[in-house]
Order: C-alpha cells, then sequence, then structure tokens
C-alpha cells in the first residue's frame, strides 16, 4: 500500500490543502465510513471508471457514478465501498477551497455527490485518461495540479469576508463567534451567512458545529486520552448529552464507539 501526498505551491496553495495518490488498498472490510470535515474531496479512480455511494442506513442502496467524482461539503457520514480505492489520486481541498473550481454555489453540492463531468465536461474524462497515461505518480500529481490551474475560475477567489470567518473559525481550539466575526467584517448577518452559504457549502454555524467535530475525531485518532466531559465542555456543548447528539449526528456512531476502533485514518471508519 502506498500514500503518496504533495501540498501544491502558490497560488493553489490558497485553495488546496494536498494533493495525493493512493494505491494497493485491498482491506478486510468491504465498506467505509467517510466523516464530514467540511471541505471538498475530489476523487479519481484509476482501477475501474466507476464510482459507488451507499445509503447510510440501506447498504443494499446503491448510488452509481463515473469513476471521477466530487464529494460535496459534508455534514453527514457518507459510504463507500473499498474495492474503488486499489488505484485512486485526488485533491483535498481547504474549507471554501472548491468554489472556484466548480462552476456553481458550493451550497447546490452539500452532503451530495456528483460525477466530475456534470461540473466540468468532457475536460473530466480526457482528464483521467491522462492520469492513465502517466508511468509514474509524481507524473500524475503534476498531471491534476497543471489541470487545477487550468480552471482560469479559481484566480476569482473567495469574498474577503468568508476567507477572513475560515480563518477565524478554524484558529481552534478557542474559535471565535459568529457574532464576533461577522461584526468584523462589514456584512449584515444576513448577508454574510448568504455569501457563506454559498461559498463554504454549508452555514457558519453548521461549520462550526462540523469543524468543533473535527477536532475531537483528530484527538482521537492520535491516540490521546479524551475525557468526554471536559470535551463537551470545551466544546460550548450544553452538556454531555448535546455532545453525544452531534457526535453521532456526524459520523453515525457514539463517542465511545470511535474511540475503540483501530486507526488508519482518522476519517475512513470501517464497517466490520
Amino acid at each position: 500500500m502506498q500514500l503518496r501526498m504533495r501540498k501544491p505551491g502558490p497560488p493553489l496553495s490558497a485553495f488546496v490543502e494536498v494533493l495525493w495518490s493512493f494505491e494497493g488498498h485491498s482491506p478486510s472490510h468491504q465498506l467505509e465510513r467517510i466523516l464530514p470535515d467540511g471541505s471538498v474531496e475530489l476523487v479519481i479512480n484509476l482501477h475501474e471508471d466507476r464510482a459507488r455511494i451507499y445509503d447510510r442506513q440501506d447498504h443494499s442502496l446503491v448510488q452509481t457514478f463515473s469513476g471521477s467524482i466530487v464529494a460535496g461539503p459534508h455534514s453527514q457520514y457518507s459510504v463507500i465501498d473499498t474495492a474503488g480505492q486499489s488505484s485512486v489520486v485526488g485533491v483535498h481541498f481547504k474549507p471554501g477551497g472548491a468554489f472556484p473550481f466548480l462552476g456553481l454555489p458550493s451550497s447546490e453540492l452539500h452532503d451530495l455527490h456528483v460525477s466530475l463531468d456534470t461540473l466540468w465536461g468532457n475536460s473530466a474524462r480526457l482528464l483521467r485518461d491522462r492520469l492513465l497515461e502517466a508511468e509514474t505518480v509524481d507524473a500524475r500529481l503534476r498531471i491534476l495540479e497543471q489541470a487545477l490551474l487550468a480552471r482560469r475560475t479559481w484566480m476569482a477567489g473567495l469574498h474577503p469576508a468568508v476567507r477572513f470567518a475560515l480563518g477565524e473559525f478554524q484558529a481552534g481550539p478557542h474559535t471565535r463567534t459568529i457574532a464576533e466575526v461577522t461584526q468584523q467584517i462589514g456584512l449584515s448577518p444576513r448577508r454574510f451567512i448568504e455569501v457563506f452559504r454559498e461559498q463554504a457549502g454549508m452555514t457558519p454555524k453548521l461549520f462550526c458545529r462540523v469543524r468543533r467535530f473535527q477536532r475531537v475525531v483528530q484527538s482521537v485518532a492520535a491516540g490521546r486520552q479524551v475525557e468526554w466531559a471536559e470535551v463537551a465542555l470545551a466544546g460550548g456543548y450544553f452538556d454531555q448529552a448535546h455532545f453525544n447528539h452531534d457526535f453521532r449526528t456526524f459520523s453515525g456512531l457514539s463517542p465511545t464507539a470511535y474511540a475503540r476502533l483501530p486507526f488508519r485514518h482518522a476519517n475512513h471508519v470501517p464497517i466490520l
């Protein structure tokens, strides 16, 4: 199994967290939960020109997409199969970073998956063909980076208020409140929510809830001892029950059930 990651340089570094390639993955389990983190993922399956997304409650129900797929900004977990992960490349966008590349408001992709050719047309097919022809992983990552740079819409960037708010909301562990941020950006609360949702894919309140959940997930996956009552208090939850409800909403698991799992990746949870 080989995972290769590369951080792009400017100007893509303002929008993209990492470009990645994954080869030789053949786990014993068939399905995985993908936990939400408020960002967008572009995934291109080079093993087969197909991607499958399963119903969260009934795994016999499945949606099939082309092998190049965009996972919009999620606030719910999704279920994927592992068969399609034996040879994949992808882009992990920073929160809000995918908006300039999509050609439509990120809010229209909230909790959705869509084939890349729906957004990019024939360019998506040509990109996958070029990736298949590449002889090395480094060549594939360069091709992927070039394809993003060719989407000239990224030059528009993010609204300054959204860019500022995203930085403040992710500064953690003691993030600014939405009201505090709104007071500094020169927009009415209603207009701020509208612009933020359009570009980041969800409301500021929901985004902050997801990022708060992710801070807990990353702490647990890193092997650090977690005192759940302290986590709930530090995260601004009303009580332990409120924290448990939020965690289960986003992951489909209780916090203690998640903590007992053997971790390969914090946001990839095997369904055994």
